[in-house]
């Protein structure tokens, strides 16, 4: 089994980070106000408002600050600002070792895949595709904050991955798989492909979910996948949502799963609330878990956290 950092607790600091694009230092001020009210700490990396085109910096810079909240022993938790692009330039400035030795919750997803899966593969570190820093707003879903908190928090094992009230997850393919969960966003997934920090889905249930691409785009990188034995060596597939993935020559985000990844035989499960949608649960990447395909449910084997004491 994987790492299981400690537990976020009320009173704890949680380290902010950017370590793709940038984002404006008035949207991370107003988030961060948000998230003090729920009661936790807050310290800023020393880049925290850089801004150079479409990065927050240089790559080294970025991944300074990162390893930094690693290294302050006042941060139980490190939560990056947004995602955007670039992170996988940050990742080979980081002590794998060192993360290995201090491990700590990280959360996020779309670009922040790639540190997330990275953090799995070279550390042995569970960590969450779950909220950035600025889905801190008064207009975020209760759904979400729920989700973020108990999967920060909860040692509960087995606990079911829901959807909110009214979306049902879709059993698409049946079976049941088993295994360590993987992946995360598309784009950030292929863009592994190739380099040291390939994702390794090899008996995992492996997660996709995209944003604002066309079908035909997201045809090509799942090809892409196919091609590189991604989807062949995977236990199962957990399909999230493609938010504003708009239809290509008639053929719909739904049509192309059923057409192309149903068809695999690979146990499937469609219509997670995930990543990019106004709905987003939290999965932790590299914990364990049971999906059933007929039925259209996924469980965590364990938990994604440990208290003090604990394994």
């Amino acid at each position: 089994m994987a790492t299981k950092p400690l537990a976020l607790q009320r009173g704890d600091v949680i380290g902010i980070v950017t370590l793709g694009s940038p984002l404006e230092a008035a949207v991370i001020d107003a988030r961060i106000d948000v998230l003090r009210r729920t009661g936790l700490g807050v310290v800023l990396g020393r880049h925290v408002y850089d801004a150079t085109g479409f990065l927050a910096g240089p790559a080294a810079g970025r991944a300074e600050d990162l390893m930094t909240m690693f290294a302050d022993p006042r941060v139980k938790m490190i939560l990056p600002t947004r995602g955007g692009v670039g992170v996988e330039g940050i990742l080979p400035y980081l002590d794998f070792a060192y993360i290995a030795n201090h491990p700590k919750i990280v959360s996020g997803y779309s670009d922040i895949t790639a540190l997330l899966n990275a953090l799995y593969q070279q550390a042995d570190l569970i960590s969450l595709h779950s909220l950035l820093l600025i889905d801190f707003k008064s207009e975020t879903p209760a759904y979400n904050f729920e989700q973020f908190f108990t999967a920060t928090s909860s040692i509960e094992a087995p606990r079911p991955i829901l959807n909110p009230p009214g979306k049902p997850m879709t059993g698409k393919v049946p079976g049941i798989a088993t295994g360590p969960i993987v992946g995360g966003n598309l784009t950030s997934f292929v863009g592994m492909l190739g380099t040291p920090f390939e994702i390794d889905t090899r008996g995992k249930i492996v997660l996709i979910e995209e944003t604002h691409e066309p079908v035909n785009t997201v045809y090509r990188y799942l090809e892409q996948l196919r091609l590189a034995g991604k989807l062949n060596d995977c236990s199962g597939i957990l399909i999230g949502e493609c938010t504003g993935c708009v239809e290509a020559y008639g053929v719909t985000y739904e049509e192309l799963i059923d057409n192309y990844l149903v068809p695999l035989g690979k146990p499937l499960i469609s219509n997670l609330a995930s990543g990019h949608g106004v709905y987003k649960a939290a999965i932790p990447i590299g914990a364990n878990a049971v999906m059933d395909g007929a039925e259209g449910t996924i469980a965590l084997l364990e938990p994604a956290v440990r208290y003090p004491g604990m394994v």
